[in-house]
């Protein structure tokens, strides 16, 4: 068997259909992988090998029976451990929940066993998802997350795991998380495909809650294809989680993208953006052409959409990990911040709270305005390559503070986002192209996706060594 390490999901899906390689020679050769090189990167909680071994070999005798769940049969994959797995611990990247288990899987892993796929391992992540204001790479009880592209340079957060697992070619695609740039920022500094979808697009239920109105399971993969098949496994309502949307989603789609989609660059996109950044987008700008119309100088909608989603954030935080307050366990975190950072959101006041929630509606209104003009807004994934993991996230890059950026408002207001790799830039680090859309707009932004894909080669770059 050749490396299948960087294929695609479809690529691998056409070697087990063909038969030149069986599920189980690729369940091992990812487990194999996730244990010898999962470590350099800490990317791994739990390799779940028997688990994995055993579905692998059901897989494969329903295909000697003709039997086809479909393009993710056989696939192996990983899960961010904020999502509870049968007969595995769920420690959601802190200490105090080191050794707990839940019962039953969470909907998400339930359906892509029933598409098929094959679970290897629990991913690493940042502790609690962040949502303790950490301000260290190192803020998990597996240690910092490490881009491929660079183990001194971190892998994002809060799915660092997740980013650094499909970077480094240890598994095909990832289960990951966003309420706020959780999938936004391992696509970009570990050189994948992310997608956030929709709010309530995937049924949250068996997965740790930070912030019940802004948290959204997505995934990251090699292409923007990998993420339309995983994404049609998972999407659709689901009677245990009342947030769930009831519109399912088919990939691919029924209905023919247009031969010439509409896109939007707004206003300072690419105001203090690092010079490699800078030159990688209109690059990607020039390949975009070729098959859009862009119209620039578009401006986002006045509202207040980070300070409104900080405050969500906070008082929903507060609530969800009230038990761990209460017991004086927060003390056991790992990052020193996240040991009191959390308080904050105990004072916030009931007022501000529901302030927020009333702006978020007319907030969420205007923004699809803007994005009724266009299929998709562009912009960098990030103004910089990834961060070193040896010093505080807010003295990295102090000259490149973002500039004019799109994904606040879009994780307030619940619209899905594409990340994909468009070059490299300082340290040979891999630089990052959003797409944003609109709600239930995941088809259009997967499309020009895969469009931009097929023109370039970005997303086939391995990391060096890889």
């Amino acid at each position: 068997m050749s490396d299948p390490s960087f294929l695609s999901v479809a690529e691998l899906g056409r070697l087990l259909r063909a038969r030149q390689v069986s599920a189980v020679e690729l369940t091992r050769h990812f487990l194999d992988r996730l244990e010898r090189l999962g470590p350099t990167y800490n990317a791994v909680v739990t390799v779940l090998r028997e688990r994995a071994l055993t579905e692998a070999r059901e897989r494969d005798r329903e295909l000697a029976r003709g039997r086809n769940r479909g393009p993710l049969h056989g696939i192996p994959y990983g899960a961010k451990d904020l999502l509870a797995v049968e007969g595995a611990p769920t420690t959601w990247g802190a200490r105090p929940y080191r050794d707990r288990m839940l019962q039953g899987d969470a909907t998400a892993i339930r359906r892509l066993r029933d598409a098929g796929a094959v679970l290897c391992a629990k991913l690493a992540m940042v502790e609690l998802a962040g949502g303790m204001g950490y301000n260290q790479a190192f803020a998990s009880f597996t240690g910092p997350g490490r881009s491929p592209w660079g183990p001194a340079r971190w892998s994002g957060g809060s799915s660092s795991g997740s980013g650094a697992a499909v970077g480094a070619g240890l598994v095909p695609f990832a289960l990951g998380s966003e309420t706020w740039g959780s999938i936004q920022f391992p696509a970009a500094f570990c050189g994948v495909t992310g997608l956030r979808p929709t709010y309530g697009r995937v049924s949250r239920h068996g997965a740790m809650a930070l912030s019940w109105t802004m948290d959204k399971l997505g995934l990251l993969g090699r292409t923007a294809e990998d993420c339309g098949h995983v994404l049609g496994a998972i999407a659709g309502p689901d009677p245990a989680d009342q947030s769930a949307l009831a519109r399912r989603f088919q990939y691919p789609p029924r209905s023919r993208a247009p031969s010439r989609f509409r896109l939007g660059v707004l206003r300072g996109t690419l105001d203090k953006t690092q010079p490699e950044v800078r030159r990688n987008f209109e690059a990607s700008l020039a390949v975009l052409r070729e098959f859009a119309e862009v119209e620039d100088d578009l401006e986002l909608p006045d509202f207040p959409y980070e300070a409104m989603a900080s405050v969500i954030i906070d008082a929903e935080a507060a609530s969800a990990f009230e038990p761990l307050f209460q017991s004086g366990r927060i003390t056991e975190l790992t990052a020193p911040e996240d040991r009191i950072g959390g308080y904050s959101g105990q004072v916030v006041l009931a007022k501000d709270y529901l302030r927020a929630l009333r702006l978020r509606r007319p907030a969420a209104a205007a923004l699809d305005g803007l994005l009724k003009r266009v299929d998709a807004l562009v912009a960098p994934s990030l103004p910089t390559v990834a961060w070193p993991i040896d010093a505080p996230f807010d003295k990295v890059y102090p000259d490149y503070p973002g500039g004019t950026s799109i994904s606040g408002a879009a994780n307030l207001c619940g619209a899905p986002g594409l990340f994909m790799m468009n070059g490299t830039g300082e340290g040979s680090l891999p630089t990052s192209l959003q797409l944003t859309g609109r709600a239930l707009g995941e088809g259009t932004l997967l499309a020009i996706g895969a469009r931009y894909q097929q023109r370039t080669d970005h997303h086939r770059r391995r990391p060096p060594g890889l």
